[in-house]
């Protein structure tokens, strides 16, 4: 492990700072006062909804409008998008001519969810010859893979559409065209200045540096879906059909964790919120929700994130994700099912290993944690890399660490990261790129396949780049609040109004509300591991905290920082607090 000193911070000395109990600092988002006021005046909104907004960026009354009244005006015009005209003639013509087509995408849900959005628009318009593809991730690996291109140009394919996958599969595109097959790309993964490939016949992504489109964070579903849109454009169900796709949009667009602050994204959401809890449902998402405990009426960003999102990943995490286009393309009600009750079991599978990965993985932490926490096991011994990113991401929580998981098969590993705000991921591997075998990602996700003779070796190198990023000390973590409250002022019409800034997601988080000093009533332990309390007649929900039980009793007072919702529970509603940490009063 990495033994590499640290400096302290000179500038933030830790004496000086009150810490919580997850040792972090606790910050109060800054709002100018006059903004404020004039947004709460303009929008007729309350001054806890006025400051949310002014920390989210909103700087007039008109992007505040925007923000809270999210609609199909924030659509853009897709043909707008550099290369939409070519695509849909390429497509046109393609259907026309009866060509074999097939869509090739990545195996989480952004991927899933574009596929069956170019699958459905693709048979709307009369597409006889189409198939899809979906790399196992086991097998074939991430990303449009130049086997993939072969096996299209050997089963007759024409005309390939890649989605959430493409943009940095260069050698893949070009061996298509070389086989005669044409490629239309669908990605939004492009890094800055980085080239889309050359040899594509059309490449749709919103970040390459020809294109203009108002909108640069799209999920690759929200390019397929704007596909979608201008495919359709002289359609007489053209409404209809779009706004069946758009519960599909919504789902892959939380999951995929791309910003909620720009408005077509938002209306995205809210739209195909909007239609998945008024219905109907084909058999497939009718199952897949009462699988994932939804009540049809009351589904919510948070739902789409953490309940249906993790259902679908664990096909493509555990098994294949071809499950999830199955239950979500079938028409027969038992199928579906049956279907829904396999990914059920997959999911909970998924939760088994990672469980156990993760209890594993944190007796390896030294005390204190290294500046980069590497964690290895076998996959023998049930390192299954599929749940490796889900472990880092915990580990990089718990410690407030870059985090890297590392699943080794024999003589070589393959690993995922999870960085923090601080270290840009691909920056600190890229350090450390003589030692690996491939690497890549984004700041904050990343992944990497190294010899397992270079492991150890690696990890003294990552926590070297990573404190030169960060001039050579651990910052201190901060957690943001967005408001400061006494805790008579936390009741159920705060909680009402704050609805209207959802639908939450990236850039656009739940309120996060400090509570200033009060009173501990009642401390239980739930289920070995969470904390439920009883403080300013406020319920309150701490996960995974048990064992700050005893310090939670002896110490009555206490600040909370946590967001707010509604429990419902046998017809009866309650305002409840869900903890993300905790200071001693």
């Amino acid at each position: 492990m990495c033994r590499i000193p640290i400096r302290p911070c000179p500038s933030q000395p830790e004496k000086k700072m009150t810490l919580s109990l997850s040792g972090t600092r606790w910050v109060l988002k800054k709002a100018d006062p006059g903004l404020v006021a004039t947004l709460s005046t303009e929008l007729q909104v309350s001054p806890s909804v006025a400051r949310c907004l002014a920390v989210r960026g909103v700087t007039t009354p008109e992007q505040g409008r925007l923000l809270l009244h999210p609609s199909s005006a924030a659509f853009h015009d897709p043909f707008s998008m550099h290369g939409m005209a070519a695509a849909v003639g390429r497509l046109q013509q393609a259907v026309a001519d009866n060509e074999s087509i097939r869509a090739v995408t990545d195996y989480d849900v952004d991927g899933t969810t574009s596929s069956l959005i170019l699958q459905g628009v693709l048979r709307i318009l009369g597409a006889k010859r189409l198939s899809y593809h979906i790399p196992d991730r086991m097998d074939e690996g991430y990303g449009f893979s130049v086997r993939a291109a072969e096996k299209a140009a050997a089963d007759g394919v024409t005309l390939l559409l890649t989605a959430d996958i493409g943009v940095k599969d260069h050698a893949s595109v070009t061996r298509a065209k070389e086989l005669g097959v044409d490629v239309i790309v669908c990605d939004h993964h492009l890094p800055p200045d980085a080239d889309v490939p050359q040899d594509a016949s059309v490449v749709l992504c919103p970040p390459q540096r020809s294109c203009s489109y108002p909108n640069p964070h799209l999920a690759a579903c929200g390019v397929s879906f704007k596909l979608a849109q201008a495919l359709l454009a002289d359609h007489p169900k053209r409404d209809a059909i779009l706004r069946s796709l758009l519960k599909l949009v919504a789902i892959g667009t939380v999951a995929d964790v791309v910003d909620l602050r720009t408005p077509e994204n938002r209306a995205i959401v809210s739209l195909g919120l909007d239609s998945l809890n008024q219905g109907p449902h084909k058999p497939g998402l009718a199952a897949l929700m009462l699988a994932s405990g939804l009540t049809p009426g009351e589904v919510t960003s948070t739902d789409l994130g953490f309940r249906i999102g993790p259902r679908i990943n664990a096909a493509g995490r555990m098994a294949s994700a071809t499950a999830v286009v199955e239950l979500l393309s079938t028409g027969d009600p038992g199928r579906a099912q049956s279907l829904a009750r396999d990914l059920e079991r997959m999911n909970l599978e998924r939760r088994r290993v990672q469980d156990q990965i993760q209890t594993q993985a944190m007796a390896q932490v030294e005390d204190p944690a290294p500046p980069v926490i590497l964690v290895h096991g076998s996959e023998q011994s049930g390192w299954h890399r599929g749940v490796t990113g889900i472990v880092a991401a915990r580990i990089r929580d718990r410690f407030h660490r870059p985090c890297a998981v590392v699943a080794v098969h024999g003589e070589e590993a393959v690993a995922s990261v999870r960085s923090t705000p601080e270290v840009h991921a691909v920056h600190m591997l890229d350090a450390a790129s003589d030692l690996l075998l491939r690497h890549g990602g984004h700041p904050a996700a990343a992944g990497f396949s190294v010899r397992t003779e270079h492991i150890e070796a690696l990890a003294e190198r990552l926590g070297a780049a990573a404190l030169e990023q960060t001039g050579g000390t651990i910052p201190t973590p901060s957690r943001s609040a967005d408001l400061h409250l006494d805790p008579s002022q936390v009741d159920r019409g705060l909680l009402d109004s704050l609805a209207g800034l959802a639908p939450h997601g990236k850039g656009n988080p739940s309120p996060r509300i400090w509570i200033t000093p009060t009173q501990v009533q009642d401390v239980r332990v739930l289920k070995e591991k969470h904390l439920k309390l009883r403080v300013a007649g406020l319920d309150v929900l701490w996960w995974g905290a048990a064992e700050h039980a005893d310090l939670m009793r002896s110490r009555p007072q206490v600040e909370l920082l946590g967001a707010l919702s509604l429990n419902k529970w046998r017809g009866r509603e309650t305002l409840q607090m869900t903890l993300d940490d905790v200071r001693l009063g």
